[in-house]
C-alpha cells in the first residue's frame, strides 16, 4: 500500500471495478486504461469481472496481466481495489470557453479543498444531483485522479471537468447565468433564495473558502441553515451536496 506521505501523489493507478468500468464507460474523457493487473489467486471469485474486461481489451486496447498480492498493494493507495487495478494514462482538464457552456445549465466551480477524498466527495453529490459540469482551479487534486475516483464512486470520470478561466465570471455572465456563491459572510439562507438555471455554484474548502473577487462578483451569497447554533463549517462536500439537490429541487 502507498505511504502515507505520498499518497497524494501523481498517480493514475485506478483501484476496483466501479473506478475502472467508469473509466471504459465515460464519454466526457481522453484517459484510456494501459492495462489491468488482478490477483491470480482470486482469479475464480473475478470470473464475472475479468470476463467484461476481456471482452473490452481487444476493443479499447489494454492489455491484462496476472499479479501476485504483494505487487497491486505496492501500487495501490487502498485496500479496497477487490483485486483488480489499471494502469491509466492522464486525462486532459481544458480551460472552460463560452463554447463550453450549455444553455440553461447548472454548473459548479470548487476552489479551495484540503484533500482528494472531499473533493471526490463533492463530486459524487454534484454528479448525483445533476449539475452539467465542474470546474477546478489550474492546481487541483485530478494529479490524483485514482483517489478521486474511487472517493467520487467514479463520478470524476463520468462528468465533464474544465479549468477554470481567469475570467469566469464574464464567460458565465456572457450566457446569461447567475452566480451563487456559498459563504457565511452577509449571505442569505439558499432556501429564501431563487436557485433557478442557468446557474454557476461556487463551492470554497472549509479552510480557504471563496477568492474575494468571486464572492464581489456573485448576485447571492448563500448559507445554509443549521438546526442548532454550530460554529463550524461543513466540509466542501457536505455543503456541495445540500446546495446541489436544493438546487436540483428548485428546478424540477
Amino acid at each position: 500500500m502507498i505511504k502515507e506521505d505520498i499518497r497524494y501523489g501523481q498517480s493514475c493507478i485506478f483501484e476496483g471495478m466501479t473506478s475502472i468500468s467508469a473509466v471504459i464507460n465515460s464519454t466526457c474523457s481522453d484517459r484510456r486504461i494501459k492495462r489491468v493487473l488482478y490477483d491470480a489467486e482470486r482469479e475464480d471469485k473475478l470470473g464475472r469481472q475479468l470476463a467484461f474486461l476481456r471482452r473490452r481489451a481487444d476493443e479499447l486496447g489494454f492489455g491484462i496481466v496476472r499479479a501476485d498480492a504483494e505487487t497491486l498493494s505496492e501500487m495501490t493507495v487502498g485496500s479496497s481495489h477487490g483485486g483488480i487495478v489499471a494502469e491509466c494514462t492522464e486525462r486532459t482538464v481544458p480551460v472552460l470557453t463560452p463554447e463550453d457552456v450549455a444553455e440553461g445549465g447548472f454548473y459548479v466551480y470548487i476552489e479551495g479543498v484540503e484533500d482528494p477524498y472531499n473533493f471526490g466527495y463533492a463530486l459524487r453529490s454534484l454528479y448525483a444531483a445533476g449539475a452539467d459540469a465542474t470546474l477546478m482551479p489550474k492546481r487541483n487534486w485530478m494529479s490524483a485522479a485514482g483517489v478521486v475516483c474511487r472517493s467520487s464512486a467514479g463520478a470524476s470520470e463520468l462528468m465533464p471537468l474544465y479549468t477554470a478561466p481567469d475570467d469566469i465570471c464574464e464567460v458565465f455572465r456572457g450566457k446569461g447565468y447567475k452566480i451563487i456563491c456559498a459563504d457565511t459572510h452577509d449571505s442569505v439562507s439558499v432556501y429564501d433564495t431563487d436557485c433557478k438555471k442557468p446557474l454557476l455554484l461556487v463551492v470554497g474548502g472549509e479552510k480557504r473558502g471563496i477568492t474575494k473577487k468571486l464572492l464581489e462578483s456573485a448576485d447571492a451569497i448563500v448559507h445554509i441553515e443549521y438546526g442548532r447554533r454550530f460554529g463550524a463549517a461543513l466540509s466542501a462536500a457536505s455543503a456541495a451536496a445540500v446546495l446541489g439537490f436544493e438546487i436540483r429541487r428548485q428546478n424540477r
